[in-house]
Parts: C-alpha cells; structure tokens; sequence
C-alpha cells in the first residue's frame, strides 16, 4: 500500500518488479510520465541497503527523468530501471538478457540506456533481447559512452551561469572547484582547461586525482575541503546531496554548476541558495548532454547533429534564468515550471484532439 501511495503521491503510472532466479536479477523498472512519448531512462546496478532503497530510488529517478527529458524538449517521457546487486561480483550476462526480455514485453513503453553500474557493453548484450534500447556501441551505429555529451551540456550550461553571474560567459581566468573525476568530469575539466580556467580538484580516487592534476595542472585538495576553497564556480561530479546545511555555509562561489544529479539535498536548499545570492544551474537541466545523445540514436545517430541539440543546453539554462527573475522564484523551481508548462501544453493539446 505504501508503494501504490508513493505512485499516487506523483503521479506514477506502472511499476513492474522482475525477476530471473536462474542469473539472480532482481530489477525494478519505473515508469513516470509517457505524456510526452516512451519513457526513458537508464539502467543503474547498485547494491541497495534494503528493496526499499531501491524503489524509491527507481521513483525519484524515473520522476526526475521525466523533468530532463520535458525540460530539454525531448519527446520522450520518464522511466528508470534499478538492478539490484553488485555490479563488480553479480552482473552476469543472463542476467542482462533476462532484464532484456522484461523490457521487450512492456513493446516500447520504456527505453533503457547505460548508467551508473551499467557499461556499453552491456547495452550490447540487452539489446540481444530487446530493440528498446540506447547508448550501445558503435558498431550497432550508435553513439558508445555518453560521457562525453554530458560533459559538453554541463560545460555550455556552466557558461551560461557565467554570463549570467559575471556578465560574460568566458571561463577564462575563473577558479572551478570540480568535486569528483570520474569520466564526465574528465572530459568537463578538458574543456575548461582549453579555455584558461584554473581547477581545484578532489575525489576519493587518489589515482584519478593525479591524473587530472597532470593533465590539467589542476591543484588537487582534500575531499572535505572542497567546500571551503576560494573558487567562482563550484562543479560537484560525483555524488548527490552535495548541496545541504552543512555544506553551504562554507561555500564561497558565486555560481554552483556540475554534472551530478540530485544536487541538492533537499529543495529548501534551493531556496536558501537563492537567498544567498549563489546562482543554481538545475543539475538535470545541464547534465542532459547524455540524454539528448542517445536520444538521438533512435532516429539514426548522427554526432553532429547530436551536440548540435546538446549545446542548446546553453539556451535553455538562460531561459531558466530569465523565468527565475521574471517570477521572483529559485532556479531550481523556474527549472520544474518550464518542464510541468511542456507536459501541461502536450496533455492539453491531446486532449482536443
């Protein structure tokens, strides 16, 4: 009863629980919206505390897939999907196909597509058993790891809160503290060092640290420290909840733009940020780059045409910007009313017909 509360609650509309006893899957797929068209959303393999974490998860995810999807005028609507386990110990490729074969039998309600856990390749082995599916590799004439793309989207919306805070969108000169360097934050600290930006870096990874401080001539601190540096611009990459009490109270830049997701521990925090005078780029809408990429993939993939679309992410994070003082209301809200106003004009319109 809690489940179907939570379903009401935001407006969810199916939940399916699969499993394969023979490979171990255990997965949850979770469809929001398809007011706009399929649901889709990635597959993440994570080894959840308890079946509870993993279907609120599974909900927030496919929710907020619906805003990225709506907000950055894609024709697609939310879904996400979880697989329960370990994805260094337990993935197996029956266990993938299996959750293939569950994905067929919803015929293209929901699209699936690599995420945290969840590699190209094994894009490649569902797609043995499914058409609906994205961001496989090359050699099925798509785009491979959407990395890149998202990274290209966080750095065009980075340069729009530039121009937004500093009056100009050149990062040149500007001090990003990038917390996490994994792979898209690589790709992002490439783009801003081609464009003069000095970075400060960390990530429990001391290996990827190093690296990045070579590439880069990037000053590495500590991960508890991050907060705290003197910087225009601070970039979390890595986990969520980044943004909460503890935290903003230490930070001292002017513009908060990065590629995580869920940035914001609670949307208060939005609020409180918006108080300080700190300008928010919506996490989803910058970090979109690798939605709209594969996306792209379903009408035959096209790479230009694709960072094309990706770097519209630069027009659409003014727009947010605009709305914000236009209504007297915090970004991240801004952010939530121009998706919910693209869902209501497509409702609305079907509805005439």
């Amino acid at each position: 009863m809690e489940i179907f509360q939570s379903m009401v609650k935001d407006d969810y509309e199916e939940v399916l629980f699969c499993q394969d006893k023979r490979s171990g899957l255990k997965a949850i797929i979770a469809i929001h919206n398809t007011t706009l068209g399929p649901a889709l959303g990635g597959a993440r393999m994570w080894n959840y505390a308890s079946d509870d974490a993993a279907i609120e998860d599974a909900l927030r995810l496919a929710r907020g897939m619906t805003y990225k999807n709506a907000v950055s005028s894609l024709n697609f609507g939310g879904g996400k999907s979880v697989i329960l386990g370990d994805p260094k110990k337990d993935k197996n490729v029956e266990m993938l196909r299996a959750f293939g074969r569950y994905i067929q039998h919803l015929n293209g309600r929901y699209i699936t597509a690599e995420d945290v856990g969840t590699t190209v390749e094994d894009m490649d082995i569902i797609h043995q058993e499914t058409k609906y599916v994205s961001g496989k590799s090359a050699k099925y004439g798509s785009s491979g790891n959407p990395s890149p793309a998202t990274a290209f989207g966080v750095y065009q919306g980075m340069k729009a809160a530039a121009k937004e805070a500093f009056g100009s969108d050149s990062l040149a000169g500007k001090t990003v503290a990038v917390q996490g360097v994994g792979n898209v934050a690589n790709f992002l600290c490439d783009y801003l060092h081609k464009e003069g930006a000095q970075l400060i870096v960390t990530d429990i990874n001391k290996e990827a640290v190093k690296k990045v401080v070579e590439q880069y001539n990037a000053k590495a601190v500590d991960p508890k420290d991050i907060y705290g540096v003197r910087c225009d611009i601070y970039a979390p990459c890595a986990l969520g909840a980044t943004i909460n009490d503890e935290t903003i109270v230490r930070l001292q830049a002017k513009v908060i733009a990065g590629a995580a997701n869920n940035q914001l521990k609670e949307t208060r925090i939005g609020d409180l940020i918006h108080n300080m005078g700190i300008l928010y780029a919506p996490d989803y809408v910058i970090n979109a780059g690798g939605v709209i990429n594969i996306a792209d993939e379903l009408d035959g993939y096209d790479r230009e045409r694709a960072f094309n679309k990706v770097k519209e992410i630069y027009n659409t994070t003014s727009l947010i910007f605009e709305i914000s003082k236009r209504d007297g209301i915090p970004t991240y809200m801004a952010a939530d009313r121009l998706a919910e106003e693209r869902i209501h004009s497509r409702r609305k319109a079907s509805c005439k017909v």
